[in-house]
């Protein structure tokens, strides 16, 4: 199921809203938005769960507002402000702004911020924030695709976020107000794409609840085939359904390698599959297809 999720919830408590309305308790979503963001949460259902840690790594696109003329110690506007710009705000055009934005792109290390829900020696580092404990957190190798400015409203400017999983969007907008010499925090999030789903395949919440309450919510399922689109495919027929899903292997092409979806005549997710080199034959790593 594709979200549409509301500022002021957790993606958790989407997640146990879905499985109140479902009646299925095995759900979990692939990838975490802040409470006051909104847009794009993917929620897996029954076995499809498994699939997590590949649709949770897929890359992300957000729509960020940052507000220049101050940094805070939660990077965005909960925060209490710290430290004092050194340039004044006015003196930051469009240009220099897009300028000092492009160094961002490509692979760069990031420190994820203060409060957030990175663990520390298996605590929470925004519980430690809390507490007034200094956090000290590693910096990630994260790509970032492409960053566009979408509307230039000083002291506010709106940007187009493209980048990998893993990448906060907070830590780049005190990053970028550090640069500019401004400080900087995030004042707005939504995520626009998730993986290969979009705000287009998104339902608005309000929309789930009430099909739940109609009966009609299994409308808007989505195949778990679909989650790896972007993925190879591989189409099997009976006889190799009944093999891979008793772990046995079959031949692959010669050009065949990687990672594979093994998908049914009639379109189900039958197993995730994996060339052996050695042997140049189908391995199944995950298998979903039971019946």
């Amino acid at each position: 199921m594709v979200v549409d999720k509301p500022i002021g919830l957790t993606s958790h408590d989407v997640v146990q809203i879905i499985r109140r309305g479902t009646g299925i308790r095995r759900a979990g979503h692939t990838g975490t938005l802040d409470p006051r963001a909104s847009g794009v949460l993917v929620v897996l259902i029954g076995p499809a769960v498994r699939l997590s840690e590949y649709v949770s790594a897929s890359d992300k696109r957000y729509q960020a507002t940052i507000r220049l003329g101050a940094s805070t110690d939660t990077y965005d506007s909960e925060g209490s402000v710290t430290g004092s710009p050194t340039v004044d705000v006015d003196e930051i055009t469009e240009e220099r702004f897009d300028e000092v934005l492009q160094r961002f792109i490509g692979e760069i290390e990031q420190v994820p911020p203060p409060y957030s829900a990175v663990k520390v020696q298996g605590r929470r580092a925004y519980d430690m924030a809390r507490e007034g404990e200094e956090v000290d957190l590693a910096p990630r190798i994260i790509k970032v695709f492409s960053l566009d400015i979408l509307e230039w409203a000083p002291p506010e400017a709106v940007i187009d976020v493209y980048c990998s999983s893993g990448t906060y969007v907070r830590s780049l907008a005190n990053d970028l107000g550090k640069e500019l010499g401004t400080g900087a925090h995030l004042v707005g999030l939504r995520r626009t794409k998730s993986g290969r789903f979009t705000l287009r395949d998104a339902v608005p919440l309000r929309r789930l609840q009430e099909s739940f309450e109609a009966g009609t919510w299994y409308r808007n399922l989505i195949p778990a085939a679909e989650a790896l689109a972007d993925w190879p495919m591989v189409e099997l027929d009976a006889d190799q359904v009944e093999l891979i899903r008793h772990g046995h292997r079959i031949p692959a092409g010669p050009e065949d390698s990687g990672l594979a979806r093994g998908v049914s005549q009639q379109g189900d997710l039958v197993a995730l599959l994996e060339v052996d080199a050695a042997t140049q034959e189908w391995q199944p790593r995950k298998v979903f297809f039971q019946s």
